[in-house]
This record gives C-alpha cells, structure tokens and sequence, in this order.
C-alpha cells in the first residue's frame, strides 16, 4: 500500500510517518497485482477478502 500524500510505501492502513499530515493519512493500494497462472498469494487474497467481508457482516 503506498500512501496519498508522502508516496511512502507501508503494509498498514493508516500512514505513520511524522511528517505525513500529523501521520492520518490513509493509504491505497496503487494497482492490482499482475496475472500469473502460478499465483502463489491467490489463497492470502481469499482469506484477507474472507476476513473482511466476515468483519462487515457480509458473510
């Protein structure tokens, strides 16, 4: 995830460098993964996208 305003790359949400707009600003995740058959994170996708929507009540 790389944040909004600093560009600074984090795995966190939220940015935590002190100089970032008093460290709140949120982050993004830049672009989507490039395809592969051999996808060795699709079952760390599913289970992050499981907990997630399990976190909204959407499952």
């Amino acid at each position: 995830m790389r944040c909004q305003s600093c560009s600074v790359y984090t795995l966190k949400e939220i940015c935590s460098k002190p100089f970032c707009e008093k460290g709140l600003s949120k982050t993004v995740i830049p672009k989507p993964a490039r395809y592969s058959p051999e996808d060795n994170y699709a079952a760390y996708r599913r289970k992050a996208k499981e907990v997630q929507l399990k976190a909204k009540g959407w499952l």
